[in-house]
């Protein structure tokens, strides 16, 4: 998975800061432990999105899935090959991220729709 200069200097300052804070001088190969030092799961991860979502009073809706969603969604807005999208998110067949294509091609017909002159 590629990494900006901003994500890797977030995860820089994570792992020197909150990290050991998190971790009590427990030692652990994982990234985002629990504070027992254990692989956080899944299930706390959306805990955390919806507690940090709550605190930036961002109601309902917001979950893994939607951060997901608005990835491939963002990318496709702004020109990713759909086979790019495909191997970031995961997916064997790329049937199943033509899904986001159709909100690429809504955003398609409203740009074209406000800038074009026989529109």
């Amino acid at each position: 998975m590629p990494l900006g200069d901003e994500a890797v200097r977030w995860l820089t300052e994570f792992v020197h800061g909150a990290r050991d804070e998190i971790l009590l001088e427990r030692q652990t190969d994982y990234l985002f432990p629990t504070r027992r030092g254990d692989r956080m799961t899944r299930q706390a991860f959306w805990h955390i999105i919806k507690r940090y979502a709550r605190k930036a009073g961002i109601g309902k809706g917001l979950s893994p899935h939607t951060l997901r969603h608005a990835f491939a969604t963002h990318l496709l807005n702004h020109g990713a090959d759909l086979r790019v999208v495909q191997i970031l998110l995961g997916h064997s067949d790329l049937s199943t991220t033509q899904i986001y294509t159709h909100v690429a091609s809504e955003r398609m017909k409203d740009l074209h729709a406000r800038h074009h002159p026989r529109s």
